[in-house]
């Protein structure tokens, strides 16, 4: 199996992970020649406190990649990819965390899904649900996780 797409899922408590997913990723994606799809998710109420932040006219179109694209967190990662060569695509989108990075996946032909997370007890797991949980579950194809 060739490795193409990495579509790397980030979203709001990812700050504390950034080096750990770009070396990761940068490792993975880097040698193969694969292109990564970095992939900001936002909840609805995220989105909607990104946008106002970002001081979009709120009657018109918002574009989820474009807000994507600005969100520091991806700003950062795009970095360190231009820096060490490694090819990206921005895309972004608003919805269940783990229901759309599932989705993002299938519509990119990703051949690799990383997640970042951190480390919960079966309770809390149980209790408030869990991002990488359900992507490791639904994904089309094989998922990293990365620990903080």
């Amino acid at each position: 199996m060739a490795l193409d797409t990495v579509l790397l899922a980030v979203g709001e408590g990812d700050e504390d992970r950034i080096d750990a997913l770009a070396r990761t990723v940068s490792d993975i994606a880097g040698p193969a020649g694969a292109t990564v799809t970095l992939a900001h998710v936002f909840t609805e109420a995220e989105f909607a406190a990104v946008v106002e932040q970002l001081d979009y006219d709120p009657d018109g179109p918002v574009d989820p990649d474009e807000v994507a694209s600005r969100h520091a967190t991806v700003r950062s990662l795009a970095s360190t990819f231009d820096a060490g060569g490694v090819e990206y695509v921005v895309r972004g989108a608003v919805g269940p965390h783990g229901e759309r990075i599932v989705a993002l996946a299938r519509g990119t032909g990703a051949n690799l899904v990383v997640v970042g997370g951190r480390k919960r007890t079966p309770a809390g797991k149980a209790v408030f649900g869990s991002t990488a949980q359900e992507v490791m579950l639904n994904a089309p194809c094989p998922v990293t996780f990365v620990r903080e």
